[in-house]
């Protein structure tokens, strides 16, 4: 039992980062901001589920989708679906050709409720579906790309392509998908009006702790032997094959889970802003999700959630303040941390903030840059070959 916990917390340095995010976002955020800002961060809290999941798979386990949107966009679709259902009673829908049916099917000329919808009527089979559905898609993406060893840059193209292809989708089949629109105008959960102010401050509450939950299981998930092995896929994938272990099967699991927190986010997203339309489904919402675990540090389940937050704070101020300039300063924002700053708000923590807690001296400019030069994932130097070598050694080690 000890060692679960210590494996959930992160031992007490995890625990104390924990604790300042929760209070972060369950304390400081309510007390500070109106029910508008404080609905806005919990729209990118959403958007930190996908990030978290980012960690796991690109960060530890080396897999980067760009198709994150995907699963964001299908958990939100089915929890929209639902609520579209119930918000389209025979009383709420008497004034249509065919009343019962949600009104952009019946702007479409369809007759009656699709057979694929049917089952949306139950709640419980909703929150079945926002997980199952999408990683049920994960699983038969990673089949077919890692059994055959699809990696690297090519995979992130598939994905990438999967992304534009279901987008397409969603627009053209407009009489069951409510096309470029989405699903709109959603307003009850079980008869819980989500439109009023203190339906968003229980929403925003409910995810913040789910986010922490998706933490938690991250934590666990990376402290045990799965983790290490992730590691080791990574950065010497040749080396856990030939050592017998089932490297696809891994990274199929790995990217499933990764797609089930983007779906639970992205039905967290659908209660707490009242739609879902394609534009979270595509390319660029799933290159935007990428870049919040690259800015918050995508070895950091912590830094994750806070790049994603950072990022689309200054995207909201930039818009609101600099309307003509804000994709200008944005991008300057990306190329910062790219180029000066390759471990994200995590690698600064560690390397500038973490030593005066740990009693240590803290690193020289020089000598920081030389600790990027040799740990950066990015970079393929002697000493990043010597520590991969390593890891992969004791992953074969504990394996016997």
């Amino acid at each position: 039992m000890k060692d679960t916990l210590n494996a959930l917390l992160g031992g007490k340095q995890g625990a104390i980062g924990l604790l300042i995010l929760a209070a972060i976002i369950l304390v400081v955020m309510p007390v500070f901001f109106d029910i508008f800002r404080l609905n806005l961060v919990g729209k990118y809290l959403s958007y930190a589920f996908v990030a978290v999941g980012l960690v796991l798979c690109w960060g530890h386990g080396g897999i980067l989708s760009l198709g994150q949107g995907i699963f964001f966009g299908l958990g939100g679709y089915c929890m929209a679906m639902f609520l579209k259902l119930e918000a389209s009673d025979a009383i709420s829908t008497a004034h249509q050709t065919t009343p019962g049916i949600p009104d952009f099917m019946d702007w479409n000329q369809v007759t009656s409720l699709p057979m694929m919808w049917e089952p949306f009527h139950s709640f419980a089979f909703t929150l079945f579906a926002v997980i199952a559905i999408p990683t049920a898609l994960a699983f038969i993406i990673g089949i077919a790309m890692f059994t055959r060893r699809v990696g690297d840059v090519y995979f992130s193209i598939v994905t990438q392509a999967i992304a534009a292809i279901l987008t397409i989708l969603i627009i053209g089949q407009q009489g069951f998908t409510g096309g470029v629109n989405g699903i709109t105008d959603l307003k009850t959960l079980h008869g819980w009006d989500i439109r009023t102010d203190s339906a968003k401050y229980v929403l925003y509450f409910v995810n913040a702790g789910l986010l922490i939950a998706a933490i938690l299981i991250g934590r666990y998930i990376l402290s045990s032997k799965l983790g290490r092995l992730l590691s080791a896929m990574r950065d010497k994938e040749e080396r856990v094959r030939f050592s017998g272990y089932n490297v696809s099967m891994y990274k199929v699991f790995i990217f499933c889970v990764a797609a089930a927190i983007s779906a639970i986010g992205g039905a967290m997203f659908t209660l707490q802003v009242g739609f879902m339309s394609p534009s979270f489904v595509g390319i660029v919402p799933s290159i935007e999700m990428v870049i919040f675990a690259a800015v918050g540090g995508r070895l950091s389940l912590l830094g994750a959630v806070y790049g994603t937050l950072l990022v689309n704070f200054g995207k909201t101020y930039f818009s609101e303040s600099f309307p003509e300039l804000w994709l200008f300063l944005m991008g300057g924002l990306f190329i910062v941390v790219v180029m000066f700053f390759p471990n994200g708000l995590a690698g600064l923590y560690d390397k500038y903030v973490k030593p005066y807690f740990s009693g240590k001296k803290p690193k020289t400019l020089a000598s920081s840059h030389r600790v990027v030069a040799e740990h950066s994932p990015v970079s393929v130097n002697t000493a990043s070959v010597t520590a991969t070598s390593t890891t992969a050694a004791n992953a074969e080690e504990s394996s016997k």
